[in-house]
């Protein structure tokens, strides 16, 4: 049974009781992996967040990666992916889904996310909304050592990217902004702390500390934006939207080897990698002179590719490779209670793959500060940018600041 969306393009049509919500799944409830399904374990190369408060109050706590499973649904599950995904499926899946007869689609696709509340502990002093119509949306991925661990509390997830993707109030383009993972800035004591509470370390140890609800304070902290919305991915959930689209072709700037196995050979020049190969490309960095900062830049490549080839021909005539994208992204995506598909489907339908602008938060580069590799904020351009995000005028601060389409800093 098919849909039609607002373009002629046929839509498969899912019944609710085709979603995870309404099937309970016994392998999951039982924590048995389902067939084929891998665990995911950090390789031994990532560092743990360090440095900084020990969890609430000081020294001594987790040094360890955060996230945690879904709220529901135990079991063992992968671990979290690059968040440069996450942003790229929210702008597409919105943009695809306008239409009367894809709203039922949606409405399905929307019952099947899995959610948390991530603002519930956070009791006051948070940036005042200024601007109608305008959204900021955290976009996180992590790497866990626990697949058990839940989302909302201290656990042992690791935030391994962290983006504050600002969508002005006209809908027609998006901002992302890149928070580097080392980035030295104040964590509260908790998520219901004064944000002065706490002590400075590096910002994903919030996530270690205090699971989403301390990233979410941590953040509005020290960007003094409001988050409306938070959405994660799953690590796995890279590999299958990818392969979902039939691989992306992604630009190799030198030929390098991995350092996980199978210690694959990148090869300079223009490569078409499935989800396995893209996935290992944009884990590279020590073999950059910039490290974390090439990272963070194929990661912003890799979500261009992503876009460019989800909002192909070939993607929207398919039915069932269409079929296969969304639901690999659903699979993928946890959000917050307030995050609705359909309303945002509906509002963001123009967005597109051009109407997005990558930015780096700005920063002095690293420096070492109590024995530890941080990133140093660029306190003067970085206070400006945000303001510019908060008063919704990102168009006139990129115009005014940015050099070449990625870098803000």
């Amino acid at each position: 049974m098919s849909a039609y969306s607002s373009a002629g393009v046929p839509v498969p049509y899912l019944h609710r009781s085709a979603g995870r919500a309404s099937v309970p799944d016994p392998d999951r409830a039982s924590g048995r992996a389902r067939p084929g399904e891998a665990r995911w374990y950090p390789s031994p190369d990532e560092e743990r967040p360090g440095g900084g408060p020990g969890g609430p109050g000081g020294p001594g706590g987790p040094t360890g990666p955060v996230y945690g499973g879904r709220p529901g649904r135990r079991g063992p599950r992968p671990r979290w992916g690059r968040i440069g995904l996450v942003a790229g499926v929210a702008v597409l899946v919105l943009a695809l889904l306008g239409g009367a007869g894809a709203w039922f689609y949606a409405r399905n696709l929307d019952s099947d996310l899995a959610r948390t509340d991530p603002f519930a502990e956070i009791t006051g002093g948070r940036p005042a909304k200024t601007v109608d119509g305008a959204l900021n949306i955290l976009l996180v991925g992590s790497d866990s050592r626990d697949p058990d661990a839940p989302v909302d509390t201290k656990s042992q997830w690791r935030a391994d990217t962290i983006i504050v993707m600002h969508i002005p109030a006209d809908h027609q383009e998006a901002y992302l902004v890149s928070i580097p993972r080392d980035l030295y800035v104040p964590i509260p004591q908790s998520a219901g702390a004064d944000c002065g509470s706490g002590q400075r370390a590096k910002i994903n140890a919030a996530f270690a500390f205090g699971g989403l609800p301390l990233a979410v304070r941590t953040v509005e902290c020290f960007t003094d934006v409001r988050i409306d919305h938070v959405m994660a991915i799953d690590f796995a959930g890279f590999k299958q939207v990818t392969d979902a689209l039939g691989g992306v072709d992604l630009k190799v700037e030198r030929t390098i080897t991995s350092i996980h196995k199978p210690y694959r050979t990148f090869t300079k020049g223009t490569n078409h990698m499935d989800g396995a190969e893209a996935l290992d490309w944009i884990r590279q960095r020590k073999q950059f002179p910039d490290g974390d900062f090439a990272r963070m830049r194929h990661q912003q490549e890799f979500l261009r590719a992503l876009l460019d080839k989800a909002a192909s021909t070939g993607t929207l005539a398919n039915p069932k490779k269409l079929n296969d994208f969304l639901q690999s992204v659903t699979a993928a995506a946890t959000v917050d209670q307030g995050f609705s598909l359909t309303d945002m489907a509906v509002q963001f339908r123009n967005l597109r793959g051009q109407n997005l602008t990558f930015v780096t938060s700005p920063n002095s580069g690293s420096a070492t500060i109590n024995g530890e590799s941080v990133v140093v904020s660029d306190r003067e351009k970085a206070l400006a940018m945000y303001q510019a995000m908060a008063k919704d005028t990102m168009a006139d601060w990129v115009k005014a600041n940015q050099k070449n389409g990625t870098d803000g800093g």
